[in-house]
């Protein structure tokens, strides 16, 4: 007997990926007999292995053709990945993203193609190249959003809260503190998405003094880094974290005892491994459709120019916020 293939299209960003998580754990739940592949961008592909629903990975390099589009090995892996999808004959070929690009890439996979309708996709173009497209609305998580779009293909309803299925390493990587440490996600790729330094420092004093914990600092390129190094250098006993792989980070962030962070992927992903607690601070977007989801002990806090407080932060981390007094008149007696 033929097993049933579907085709899962969700490339990027690091956020978007995690986002498709708990669609991928719904179907799974609901149809066990199905084979599930899932094409995304080759940087993510460690990642989507952690997901033990997922039972084949099909990188793609759209990323690095865009840097080097004329390098020997940008062809070689473009033509890898057109023969990987094109190797199977999927049952379904379900893009959730909802982009012309990764329309594209269901399109040559060979399969019925599914997707969201021209006023449910990000990129209406991109409904063009879907036999079926379905109508989800906008006005929702983009978690939600997933889960209801595969829930229409496969003829269910989603229940209860989102899942995100991951299965991170139990030990952290061997550099991490022994002891108890939160993580600082300092770093967004918009000016105006970073919370001040003087926050950060503010913050990091606050939970050793509070709660002992250690303050880590992870950076992905050089300037990252720097800033990280800066931070760390400010906190007690900080650490700037090395150069790592999303499979390490993962780890470290699951180890964790908080994490902190701004709108970016693996504030998304402390979540998607539940660590203990985790507040995310908006400044420059609406938490509303892609804040922190799915998991009882994540905070979104801020929002379009509106930064959180470290006193919210602290609060949202389960430190009570500091107790206000009243005045005191400086000759005022004992009784």
């Amino acid at each position: 007997m033929t097993v049933p293939r579907v085709l899962f299209v969700k490339l990027s960003s690091l956020g978007d990926v995690i986002h498709h998580m708990p669609a991928v754990t719904d179907l799974r739940a609901r149809r066990p007999e199905l084979q599930i592949h899932w094409a995304v961008e080759e940087a993510y592909a460690d990642l989507v292995r952690l997901h033990p629903a997922v039972d084949q990975v099909i990188p793609v390099g759209l990323r690095r053709a865009k840097g080097a589009p004329f390098a020997s090995s940008t062809w070689r892996s473009l033509r890898e990945t057109r023969e990987a999808l094109r190797r199977e004959r999927y049952d379904y070929v379900v893009d959730t993203q909802g982009l012309t690009k990764s329309a594209l890439v269901a399109a040559n996979a060979h399969g019925i193609r599914f997707g969201f309708d021209r006023a449910s996709a990000r990129e209406r173009f991109a409904a063009r190249f879907y036999d079926q497209g379905i109508k989800v609305a906008r006005k929702q998580h983009a978690v939600e959003r997933n889960r209801q779009l595969v829930a229409n293909v496969f003829g269910y309803e989603p229940e209860g809260e989102a899942s995100y299925g991951l299965v991170a390493p139990e030990e952290p990587p061997a550099w991490a503190p022994e002891g108890p440490y939160f993580v600082a996600l300092h770093a967004a790729s918009r000016a105006n998405k970073r919370w001040p330094d003087a926050l950060w420092i503010d913050l990091a004093a606050r939970l050793w003094d509070e709660g002992g914990l250690v303050g880590v600092y992870p950076g992905g390129n050089p300037a990252e880094r720097e800033q990280a190094a800066r931070l760390a250098a400010a906190s007690p006993q900080g650490v700037a974290a090395p150069e790592m792989s999303l499979v390490e980070a993962a780890a470290l962030l699951r180890a964790a005892d908080s994490v902190v962070g701004v709108d970016t992927g693996l504030t998304h992903l402390a979540v998607a491994l539940e660590s203990p607690a985790v507040a995310g601070i908006y400044c420059a977007t609406d938490p509303t459709l892609t804040g922190l989801h799915g998991w009882e002990y994540a905070k979104s806090l801020g929002g379009v120019q509106k930064p959180p407080t470290v006193d919210e932060v602290m609060a949202a981390l389960g430190f009570a916020a500091p107790p206000e007094f009243d005045d005191v008149p400086t000759d005022a007696t004992p009784s």
